[in-house]
Protein backbone atom coordinates (compact mmCIF):
# COMPACT_ATOMS: atom_id res chain seq x y z
CA UNK A 1 0.00 0.00 0.00
CA UNK A 2 1.44 3.14 -0.90
CA UNK A 3 1.28 6.15 1.86
CA UNK A 4 -1.19 8.47 0.65
CA UNK A 5 -0.42 12.56 0.30
CA UNK A 6 -3.34 13.22 2.47
CA UNK A 7 -0.78 11.31 5.67
CA UNK A 8 1.21 14.19 6.55
CA UNK A 9 2.58 13.95 9.59
CA UNK A 10 1.88 16.71 12.19
CA UNK A 11 2.78 15.76 15.86
CA UNK A 12 4.78 13.47 17.31
CA UNK A 13 3.66 12.92 21.35
CA UNK A 14 5.95 11.20 23.10
CA UNK A 15 5.56 9.65 26.65
CA UNK A 16 8.57 10.93 27.97
CA UNK A 17 8.92 8.84 30.89
CA UNK A 18 6.11 6.80 33.04
CA UNK A 19 7.82 8.19 36.34
CA UNK A 20 5.12 10.29 37.78
CA UNK A 21 4.62 12.22 41.23
CA UNK A 22 1.08 12.25 41.28
CA UNK A 23 -1.41 9.28 41.65
CA UNK A 24 -4.47 10.23 38.94
CA UNK A 25 -7.09 7.91 39.13
CA UNK A 26 -8.27 9.02 35.23
CA UNK A 27 -4.69 8.35 33.82
CA UNK A 28 -4.89 6.79 30.72
CA UNK A 29 -1.18 5.39 30.87
CA UNK A 30 -1.06 4.18 34.81
CA UNK A 31 1.56 6.06 35.11
CA UNK A 32 3.54 6.18 38.26
CA UNK A 33 7.02 3.89 38.64
CA UNK A 34 9.48 4.54 35.97
CA UNK A 35 9.79 2.02 32.71
CA UNK A 36 13.02 -0.36 33.19
CA UNK A 37 13.89 -0.04 29.56
CA UNK A 38 13.09 4.04 28.95
CA UNK A 39 14.91 5.60 26.17
CA UNK A 40 18.39 7.41 26.60
CA UNK A 41 18.67 10.45 26.12
CA UNK A 42 21.32 9.55 22.82
CA UNK A 43 18.07 7.24 21.88
CA UNK A 44 15.59 9.99 21.79
CA UNK A 45 17.86 12.87 20.10
CA UNK A 46 18.16 10.25 17.02
CA UNK A 47 14.33 9.71 17.24
CA UNK A 48 13.89 13.85 17.25
CA UNK A 49 15.85 13.70 14.09
CA UNK A 50 14.16 10.82 12.59
CA UNK A 51 10.68 12.59 13.31
CA UNK A 52 11.99 15.45 11.70
CA UNK A 53 12.91 13.62 8.76
CA UNK A 54 9.43 11.97 8.10
CA UNK A 55 8.38 15.76 8.14
CA UNK A 56 6.65 16.09 11.96
CA UNK A 57 5.99 19.62 12.38
CA UNK A 58 5.91 19.54 16.30
CA UNK A 59 6.92 17.21 19.64
CA UNK A 60 4.59 16.91 22.45
CA UNK A 61 6.44 15.94 25.81
CA UNK A 62 4.18 14.42 28.19
CA UNK A 63 4.07 11.34 30.82
CA UNK A 64 3.83 10.53 33.85
CA UNK A 65 5.79 13.82 34.62
CA UNK A 66 7.98 14.80 31.79
CA UNK A 67 10.15 17.28 33.96
CA UNK A 68 11.10 14.38 36.40
CA UNK A 69 13.46 12.78 33.51
CA UNK A 70 16.82 15.28 34.23
CA UNK A 71 17.53 15.50 30.33
CA UNK A 72 13.92 17.17 28.94
CA UNK A 73 16.15 20.31 28.45
CA UNK A 74 18.68 18.28 26.28
CA UNK A 75 16.29 16.82 24.18
CA UNK A 76 13.73 19.81 24.41
CA UNK A 77 16.50 22.05 22.85
CA UNK A 78 17.13 19.38 20.14
CA UNK A 79 13.09 19.75 19.19
CA UNK A 80 13.64 23.42 18.82
CA UNK A 81 17.37 23.39 17.34
CA UNK A 82 16.03 21.00 14.36
CA UNK A 83 12.92 23.52 13.71
CA UNK A 84 10.18 22.08 14.85
CA UNK A 85 7.35 22.99 17.22
CA UNK A 86 7.82 22.23 21.46
CA UNK A 87 4.85 21.28 23.60
CA UNK A 88 4.99 20.07 27.06
CA UNK A 89 2.44 18.77 28.78
CA UNK A 90 3.01 18.65 32.89
CA UNK A 91 0.78 18.13 36.24
CA UNK A 92 2.64 21.16 37.68
CA UNK A 93 3.36 19.43 41.00
CA UNK A 94 7.09 20.40 40.04
CA UNK A 95 9.45 23.26 41.56
CA UNK A 96 9.33 26.21 38.97
CA UNK A 97 12.42 27.31 40.52
CA UNK A 98 14.11 24.58 38.47
CA UNK A 99 12.06 24.67 34.88
CA UNK A 100 10.74 28.01 34.15
CA UNK A 101 13.97 30.15 32.92
CA UNK A 102 14.89 27.36 31.05
CA UNK A 103 12.00 27.10 29.12
CA UNK A 104 11.68 30.59 28.55
CA UNK A 105 14.88 30.15 27.13
CA UNK A 106 13.97 27.28 24.66
CA UNK A 107 10.91 29.34 23.44
CA UNK A 108 8.46 26.45 24.33
CA UNK A 109 5.19 26.86 21.68
CA UNK A 110 2.51 25.44 24.31
CA UNK A 111 2.92 24.57 28.13
CA UNK A 112 -0.20 22.96 29.68
CA UNK A 113 -0.91 22.12 33.10
CA UNK A 114 -3.79 19.59 34.11
CA UNK A 115 -6.01 21.10 36.48
CA UNK A 116 -9.42 19.04 37.25
CA UNK A 117 -10.97 21.06 39.77
CA UNK A 118 -11.77 24.56 41.07
CA UNK A 119 -10.87 23.67 44.24
CA UNK A 120 -8.57 21.82 46.44
CA UNK A 121 -10.84 19.41 47.61
CA UNK A 122 -12.00 18.32 44.24
CA UNK A 123 -8.39 18.51 42.24
CA UNK A 124 -6.27 16.69 44.94
CA UNK A 125 -9.09 13.72 45.22
CA UNK A 126 -9.01 13.54 41.36
CA UNK A 127 -4.96 13.77 41.26
CA UNK A 128 -4.23 11.19 44.55
CA UNK A 129 -1.74 13.45 46.42
CA UNK A 130 -2.85 16.26 49.02
CA UNK A 131 -1.43 19.65 47.75
CA UNK A 132 -1.54 18.90 44.58
CA UNK A 133 -3.91 22.25 43.37
CA UNK A 134 -2.06 24.86 45.13
CA UNK A 135 0.96 23.66 43.65
CA UNK A 136 -0.25 23.57 39.99
CA UNK A 137 -1.86 27.16 40.40
CA UNK A 138 1.55 28.17 41.66
CA UNK A 139 3.09 27.06 38.66
CA UNK A 140 0.64 28.36 36.40
CA UNK A 141 0.80 31.01 38.18
CA UNK A 142 4.53 31.63 37.90
CA UNK A 143 4.53 30.43 33.95
CA UNK A 144 1.85 33.54 33.45
CA UNK A 145 4.33 35.74 34.91
CA UNK A 146 7.30 34.19 33.14
CA UNK A 147 5.19 35.25 29.58
CA UNK A 148 5.06 31.46 28.85
CA UNK A 149 2.15 30.49 26.64
CA UNK A 150 0.70 28.59 29.49
CA UNK A 151 -3.09 26.63 29.44
CA UNK A 152 -5.44 24.48 31.23
CA UNK A 153 -6.19 20.97 30.48
CA UNK A 154 -9.34 19.80 31.97
CA UNK A 155 -10.19 16.47 32.02
CA UNK A 156 -13.87 15.38 32.55
CA UNK A 157 -15.56 12.52 34.13
CA UNK A 158 -18.45 11.85 36.81
CA UNK A 159 -15.80 13.48 39.37
CA UNK A 160 -15.74 16.56 38.32
CA UNK A 161 -18.77 17.39 35.67
CA UNK A 162 -20.82 19.15 37.64
CA UNK A 163 -18.38 21.66 38.58
CA UNK A 164 -17.50 22.93 34.99
CA UNK A 165 -19.29 26.32 35.62
CA UNK A 166 -17.19 26.70 38.61
CA UNK A 167 -14.46 25.66 36.51
CA UNK A 168 -14.88 27.77 34.28
CA UNK A 169 -15.11 31.15 36.25
CA UNK A 170 -11.81 30.17 38.09
CA UNK A 171 -10.22 29.36 34.92
CA UNK A 172 -11.50 33.03 33.59
CA UNK A 173 -9.77 34.35 36.49
CA UNK A 174 -6.63 33.18 35.74
CA UNK A 175 -6.81 34.55 32.60
CA UNK A 176 -5.26 31.34 30.37
CA UNK A 177 -6.55 29.37 27.67
CA UNK A 178 -8.69 26.22 28.28
CA UNK A 179 -8.86 23.04 27.03
CA UNK A 180 -11.59 20.65 28.06
CA UNK A 181 -11.91 17.13 27.14
CA UNK A 182 -13.59 13.73 28.34
CA UNK A 183 -11.80 11.03 29.98
CA UNK A 184 -11.80 7.76 28.09
CA UNK A 185 -11.78 4.24 30.14
CA UNK A 186 -8.07 3.62 29.38
CA UNK A 187 -4.93 2.78 31.92
CA UNK A 188 -6.83 2.88 35.22
CA UNK A 189 -9.48 5.03 34.51
CA UNK A 190 -12.79 3.09 35.12
CA UNK A 191 -15.76 2.78 32.63
CA UNK A 192 -17.90 3.29 35.26
CA UNK A 193 -16.58 6.81 36.14
CA UNK A 194 -17.07 7.75 31.81
CA UNK A 195 -19.79 10.22 31.13
CA UNK A 196 -22.76 9.38 29.96
CA UNK A 197 -23.77 9.88 26.19
CA UNK A 198 -26.11 12.58 27.53
CA UNK A 199 -23.17 13.72 29.59
CA UNK A 200 -20.79 14.32 26.92
CA UNK A 201 -23.37 16.28 24.61
CA UNK A 202 -24.06 18.27 27.89
CA UNK A 203 -19.99 18.96 27.65
CA UNK A 204 -20.13 19.55 23.83
CA UNK A 205 -22.99 22.51 24.76
CA UNK A 206 -20.89 23.85 27.43
CA UNK A 207 -17.83 24.14 25.24
CA UNK A 208 -19.93 25.68 22.06
CA UNK A 209 -21.40 28.11 24.43
CA UNK A 210 -18.52 29.09 26.95
CA UNK A 211 -16.64 29.68 23.82
CA UNK A 212 -19.21 32.05 22.36
CA UNK A 213 -19.75 34.08 25.54
CA UNK A 214 -16.35 34.63 26.09
CA UNK A 215 -14.84 35.10 22.63
CA UNK A 216 -13.96 38.65 23.16
CA UNK A 217 -11.88 37.76 26.57
CA UNK A 218 -9.43 36.76 23.79
CA UNK A 219 -9.09 33.39 25.83
CA UNK A 220 -9.19 29.87 24.25
CA UNK A 221 -11.71 28.09 25.17
CA UNK A 222 -11.53 24.86 22.76
CA UNK A 223 -11.53 20.85 22.84
CA UNK A 224 -9.07 17.93 21.01
CA UNK A 225 -9.60 17.23 17.79
CA UNK A 226 -11.94 13.99 18.42
CA UNK A 227 -14.77 15.54 20.23
CA UNK A 228 -18.06 15.37 18.66
CA UNK A 229 -19.23 15.06 15.24
CA UNK A 230 -21.45 16.05 12.85
CA UNK A 231 -24.16 17.73 15.12
CA UNK A 232 -26.69 19.92 13.66
CA UNK A 233 -26.85 22.54 16.97
CA UNK A 234 -23.31 22.41 18.36
CA UNK A 235 -20.40 24.18 15.73
CA UNK A 236 -17.20 22.31 15.40
CA UNK A 237 -15.33 22.37 18.73
CA UNK A 238 -11.97 20.85 17.85
CA UNK A 239 -8.97 22.87 16.30
CA UNK A 240 -9.63 22.06 13.02
CA UNK A 241 -12.02 22.34 10.65
CA UNK A 242 -13.03 19.08 9.29
CA UNK A 243 -13.00 15.64 11.07
CA UNK A 244 -12.67 13.09 8.51
CA UNK A 245 -11.33 10.01 10.06
CA UNK A 246 -8.96 9.05 12.89
CA UNK A 247 -5.57 10.73 12.59
CA UNK A 248 -3.48 7.71 13.83
CA UNK A 249 -0.96 7.12 11.63
CA UNK A 250 -2.04 9.90 9.15
CA UNK A 251 -0.91 13.08 10.89
CA UNK A 252 -0.05 11.70 14.48
CA UNK A 253 2.19 9.20 15.95
CA UNK A 254 2.47 8.28 19.32
CA UNK A 255 6.03 6.85 21.20
CA UNK A 256 5.65 5.08 24.48
CA UNK A 257 8.99 6.14 26.42
CA UNK A 258 10.33 2.45 26.03
CA UNK A 259 10.10 3.37 21.92
CA UNK A 260 6.95 1.35 21.16
CA UNK A 261 4.94 2.90 18.62
CA UNK A 262 1.42 3.63 17.82
CA UNK A 263 -0.80 5.79 15.54
CA UNK A 264 -1.55 7.26 19.04
CA UNK A 265 -0.94 7.36 22.11
CA UNK A 266 -3.99 7.16 24.23
CA UNK A 267 -4.36 3.45 21.97
CA UNK A 268 -4.12 0.02 23.70
CA UNK A 269 -1.17 -2.18 23.42
CA UNK A 270 -2.63 -4.04 20.71
CA UNK A 271 -2.15 -1.25 18.57
CA UNK A 272 1.74 -1.09 18.45
CA UNK A 273 3.41 -1.62 15.21
CA UNK A 274 7.04 -1.94 16.02
CA UNK A 275 9.95 -0.66 18.55
CA UNK A 276 11.91 1.56 17.31
CA UNK A 277 15.04 -0.34 18.72
CA UNK A 278 14.34 -2.93 15.66
CA UNK A 279 12.95 -0.46 13.20
CA UNK A 280 13.66 3.00 12.52
CA UNK A 281 10.56 5.27 13.41
CA UNK A 282 11.31 6.42 9.47
CA UNK A 283 11.00 3.09 8.27
CA UNK A 284 7.71 1.81 10.56
CA UNK A 285 5.93 5.03 9.36
CA UNK A 286 6.94 4.38 5.87
CA UNK A 287 5.62 0.47 6.20
CA UNK A 288 3.19 -0.75 4.25
CA UNK A 289 1.61 -2.52 6.81
CA UNK A 290 1.44 -0.25 9.35
CA UNK A 291 -1.40 1.51 10.82
CA UNK A 292 -3.95 -0.31 8.66
CA UNK A 293 -6.90 0.44 11.02
CA UNK A 294 -6.74 4.21 9.60
CA UNK A 295 -4.53 3.96 6.74
CA UNK A 296 -6.50 1.30 4.89
CA UNK A 297 -10.17 2.22 6.35
CA UNK A 298 -13.30 0.50 3.76
CA UNK A 299 -16.50 0.88 4.20
CA UNK A 300 -16.92 -2.98 5.50
CA UNK A 301 -14.99 -1.89 8.76
CA UNK A 302 -18.06 0.08 9.82
CA UNK A 303 -19.44 -0.96 13.23
CA UNK A 304 -23.12 -0.82 14.11
CA UNK A 305 -23.21 2.19 15.67
CA UNK A 306 -22.44 3.65 12.27
CA UNK A 307 -23.28 1.60 9.54
CA UNK A 308 -26.21 3.27 8.80
CA UNK A 309 -25.18 6.60 9.35
CA UNK A 310 -25.06 9.22 6.52
CA UNK A 311 -21.51 10.62 7.66
CA UNK A 312 -19.90 7.09 7.88
CA UNK A 313 -17.27 7.57 4.51
CA UNK A 314 -16.12 10.59 5.86
CA UNK A 315 -16.23 10.08 9.20
CA UNK A 316 -15.21 6.51 9.76
CA UNK A 317 -16.81 5.52 12.80
CA UNK A 318 -15.09 8.35 15.14
CA UNK A 319 -12.14 8.20 17.14
CA UNK A 320 -10.11 4.64 17.48
CA UNK A 321 -9.87 5.07 21.24
CA UNK A 322 -12.98 6.12 21.99
CA UNK A 323 -14.50 3.27 19.63
CA UNK A 324 -12.36 0.40 20.99
CA UNK A 325 -12.22 1.45 24.69
CA UNK A 326 -16.16 1.42 24.88
CA UNK A 327 -17.07 -1.16 22.26
CA UNK A 328 -14.00 -3.25 22.06
CA UNK A 329 -13.88 -2.36 18.20
CA UNK A 330 -12.60 0.09 15.48
CA UNK A 331 -15.35 2.88 13.17
CA UNK A 332 -17.80 2.03 16.01
CA UNK A 333 -17.71 5.53 18.26
CA UNK A 334 -20.97 5.79 20.00
CA UNK A 335 -19.95 9.25 21.42
CA UNK A 336 -20.99 11.11 18.25
CA UNK A 337 -22.73 14.80 18.43
CA UNK A 338 -25.03 13.27 15.35
CA UNK A 339 -25.71 9.80 16.83
CA UNK A 340 -26.55 10.92 20.19
CA UNK A 341 -29.29 13.65 19.05
CA UNK A 342 -30.67 11.05 16.53
CA UNK A 343 -31.27 8.84 19.39
CA UNK A 344 -32.44 11.46 21.88
CA UNK A 345 -35.01 12.76 18.21
CA UNK A 346 -33.45 16.10 18.29
CA UNK A 347 -33.98 17.53 15.14
CA UNK A 348 -32.67 20.83 13.71
CA UNK A 349 -33.09 22.79 10.47
CA UNK A 350 -29.39 23.81 11.03
CA UNK A 351 -26.66 21.63 10.26
CA UNK A 352 -23.00 22.03 11.07
CA UNK A 353 -20.57 19.55 9.17
CA UNK A 354 -17.16 18.49 11.16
Amino acid sequence: MKIKDEYLPSIAVWEFTLKCNLKCFHCGSSAGKTRSNELSTTEGVKLIRDLAEIGFRGVALMGGEPFLRQDWYIIGREIKDIGMKLSIITNGNINPKNVLSKLVKLEIDSLSVGLDGATDKTHDYIRGVKGAFYRAKEFIDLSKKAGLPINIITTVHKKNFYELSVMKDFVLDLGVNWQVQEAIPIGRFPKNMALSEEEYYSLGLFIASTRKKYSSKNIVIGSPHNVGFNSQFIPKLGPYPDWNGCWAGKMVLGIQSDGNIKGCLALSDDFIEDNIRNKDVIDIWKCPSSFRYSRAFNEKDIGENCRDCKYKMDCKGGCTTRSTSFTGVSHNDPYCFYRIENKLRLKGSVSHKP
